[in-house]
């Protein structure tokens, strides 16, 4: 651990997002969850969805269970109803989040609110560990004045959801896997050094321009993941405007089975998450 402490990462891998659809058809990219990248503990999927085409979004992603981790949904453009069993309603717009933790188990909605204009943002699901992964369900929802907006540099903005940047702290909790998860806006020419917990895994995913990335400068061009290595540190360089999400959480070293919308440690769980949602007991 001492050595990881004087350490800046660098980039150990690259994964492109896959082409594919979900819910009642929405078109997306698969960043995490697709064969070149399955997971990154404790990151089940990462999708990217963004168009200006209602056919591609308008079905949206109607009644569906999830047990055993959470879905955060990152809004940038465009409106999102999300309504649940529990209760839980809200309406997610530009620049807002919803961190929705299924634990034992929750039934949703997430619908478009348009039928028209550019609706786009990403979709993370984080792993829960054994111990929580039948926890009461917990809804967090917030709106885009709720989100920190830091200058972290010159020409470098974040909006900081979870975790820290120096003596601020993002609005999520997020448990076990005490996850860092921040937007970065970047000016042509800037610089950033962003601190990040030693141990845990991360990544950088740039959805706009392109980043020159880690120790190496490995450049990232949008649409594209860099899985990182352990280090204290991440150097960010902008060789013209761009925009990335780096993400971070403490790894869990469990078994993962999943199977849908379900992610638990054993089969035999699975099974019985089934049997629980065709009962009506999720």
């Amino acid at each position: 651990m001492p050595d990881l402490l004087r350490k800046s990462r660098r980039v150990v891998g690259t994964v492109n997002g896959q082409a594919t659809s979900d819910g009642a058809g929405v078109q997306l990219s698969r960043v995490i969850g697709q064969p070149a990248l399955p997971d990154l503990d404790p990151f089940l999927l990462l999708d990217a969805f963004g168009s200006d085409d209602p056919g591609a979004y308008i079905a949206g992603f109607p009644s569906h269970p999830h047990r055993g981790f959470e879905t955060v949904t990152y809004m940038l453009a465009g409106r999102v109803r999300h309504r649940d069993n529990a209760g839980n309603e809200g309406l997610l717009g530009p620049g807002s989040v919803q961190w929705m933790t299924a634990g034992r188990g929750i039934v949703h909605s997430e619908m478009p609110e348009q039928e028209n204009g550019l609706l786009s943002g990403f979709q993370l699901w984080v792993n829960l560990p054994a111990r929580d992964k039948m926890m009461a369900p917990r809804y967090q929802e917030f709106s885009a004045s709720e989100i920190p907006r830091i200058v972290v540099a010159p020409g470098v903005k974040a909006g900081l959801i979870a975790g820290g940047i120096g003596d601020i702290q993002g609005p999520v909790r997020s448990g076990a896997t005490d996850a860092f998860y921040a937007d970065f806006a970047l000016e042509a020419g800037s610089v950033a050094e962003i601190d990040l917990p030693v141990a845990h895994n991360a990544f950088v995913y740039v959805y706009r321009g392109t980043l020159l990335v880690g120790q190496e400068a490995t450049p990232i061009a949008a649409g594209s993941l860099g899985v990182l290595s352990l280090g204290a540190s991440l150097r960010l360089d902008a060789t013209e405007d761009a925009h990335a999400l780096v993400v971070a959480g403490a790894p869990l070293r469990e078994p993962v089975v999943r199977y849908g919308p379900f992610v638990m440690n054993t089969e035999a769980e699975i099974h019985q998450a089934a049997r629980d949602y065709q009962s009506g007991r999720l």
